[in-house]
């Protein structure tokens, strides 16, 4: 059977697995808008064979609506535990041409932020500030500001000042420079600017909804393999968690590590290669 020719390629570095979940969100994406649509990884370059192109995903992205909450919440940090994290799940629901609902973070072993961190609000911020004219969309890297244009509680429309948006902090690009002791001091307690990037936090929510990582008996220590076979959408859970070793793929392990001192916020690490006949 001949490999079908991608119309999209996009560099990953595949040790960081929120670039690796944001391939399997672009993915599915790209599935929703082209039935049928194939992917796998390349040396350095995650492939998509479909009927589009990777700027027609993008700009889809960008523009979708993000329902489900109640509201908005100004808050970019969290002063929550992890036990408040067992509360219901308000589902984020990502309009047409994709029609999805999120909701995975139920398991909160991988979910990295927490408690008044509004979900909706960070996706609609993400979403709203991707440049669907890069070619290398995971480099994409700026300042997120957002401010919503209504109010759903209050059903007004109102012009508020735009506003520093936090990322779900799935990038291990940010992960290890996220906590104090790594930088010396709280970036979030001197209320700095920061960088994040958007594509990969918007995609890697999405991805993360049909493609987990294997956990291990390690608490928050996880594994995912990469494949080299074109792949429907509908298999890929199958080979992320390492069942297609016959694909050619390759395994890492990541930990969603705590970034704070009171251990109530967690970032996604780089990960790094499994040897055959690693404990689980």
């Amino acid at each position: 059977m001949s490999r079908p020719e991608p119309t999209i390629r996009v560099n990953v570095d595949v040790t960081n697995p929120g670039q690796f979940f944001a391939c399997c969100g672009l993915l599915e994406l790209a599935d929703r808008l082209w039935p049928g649509a194939e992917g796998w990884f390349e040396e350095g370059v995650f492939c998509v064979a479909c009927a589009g192109t990777l700027s027609d995903v993008l700009a889809a992205a960008k523009t979708v609506t993000i329902s489900g909450d109640i509201g908005d919440s100004d808050s970019d940090e969290d002063s929550s535990s992890e036990e408040d994290d067992s509360k219901q799940v308000t589902p984020v629901e990502v309009s047409a041409p994709f029609n999805l609902t999120l909701d995975w973070w139920s398991d909160i072993s991988i979910k990295p932020w927490a408690g008044s961190m509004n979900v909706h609000t960070i996706a609609r911020a993400m979403a709203s500030v991707i440049n669907p004219n890069l070619s290398q969309p995971f480099s994409q890297n700026e300042v997120v500001l957002y401010s919503p244009r209504f109010d759903l509680l209050s059903g007004k429309h109102r012009n508020k000042k735009p506003k520093k948006r936090e990322p779900f902090y799935f990038d291990s690009l940010r992960g290890p420079n996220s906590h104090p002791r790594d930088v010396g001091f709280s970036t979030n307690k001197l209320k700095m600017t920061t960088t994040a990037s958007p594509v990969v936090e918007f995609l890697c929510l999405v991805g993360l909804q049909r493609c987990r990582p294997r956990p291990t008996l390690t608490p928050r220590q996880f594994d995912y393999f990469t494949w080299s076979m074109p792949l429907l959408v509908s298999v890929t859970p199958v080979s992320v968690v390492g069942h297609f070793a016959q694909l050619g793929g390759a395994g890492y392990r990541f930990i969603n590590a705590f970034r704070s001192d009171q251990k109530k916020l967690k970032a996604y690490m780089p990960a790094v290669p499994l040897t055959q006949g690693v404990d689980q």
